[in-house]
């Protein structure tokens, strides 16, 4: 489980093929402190489990799932990635719920200036949009950040100085694709709802909301 909150931009140092499959080797730094082989790391919002560590770097395997619902084999030597380690009991929750398992991918539409921010325009499947919430919370290449406009087609995302600091979103252009994980509680929701399950309020205090 992760929180949406990126700890650094890691380097894509290695990039090998193999069957069905691929290595990726990062060069990192903040996100090696007090990782094990085994453990999981949040690689542009896709949860990947460290198979090998050095003082630099670390490797992570991409299963052919993985590589078919997510943008991680455009990948090219060089490209910066977002990196977040997993929670522990005493992380801080400072974005929201995001388990690094990828809905789908997105396209960015354009990017434009809004202020000190600068707007992002994402083209996603309607199959996405239907459990994107406005003002809800959504992970883009594994960032948590908050829906600020919603279409069939699209939605829109207002990236702070901050962020365009921190992340990778901005080294990126229109074309570009994107990870996409929608807001955890809101795909549970929908499926209750589809599903003909009826909520009231006794049920949600029951369950801590």
């Amino acid at each position: 489980m992760f929180t949406g909150i990126i700890e650094e931009m890691g380097t894509l140092a290695q990039k090998k093929p193999a069957e069905h499959a691929m290595h990726l080797t990062i060069q990192a730094h903040k996100v090696l402190e007090g990782t094990a082989i085994g453990d999981s790391i949040a690689t542009n919002g896709v949860c990947l489990t460290v198979v090998d560590l050095t003082d630099d770097a670390l490797t992570v395997d991409v299963m052919h799932e993985t590589l078919k619902n997510t943008n991680l084999g455009a990948l090219e030597i060089g490209d910066a990635l977002n990196l977040e380690r997993a929670l522990t009991p005493a992380s801080r929750m400072g974005g929201h719920f995001v388990s690094g398992h990828v809905d789908g991918t997105g396209v960015i539409e354009r990017i434009q200036e809004d202020g000190i921010a600068k707007r992002l325009f994402i083209t996603v499947p309607e199959a996405l949009t239907e459990s994107i919430v406005l003002k809800g919370s959504i992970a883009v290449d594994g960032i948590s950040l908050t829906v600020y406009g919603l279409s069939k087609t699209h939605f829109e995302i207002s990236i702070i100085p901050h962020t365009q600091d921190v992340t990778t979103l901005l080294k990126k252009k229109p074309g570009d694709t994107v990870n996409i994980e929608t807001d955890m509680i809101g795909k549970y929701v929908l499926k209750m709802t589809q599903a003909g399950t009826t909520l009231n309020t006794d049920d949600l205090k029951k369950w801590g909301y």
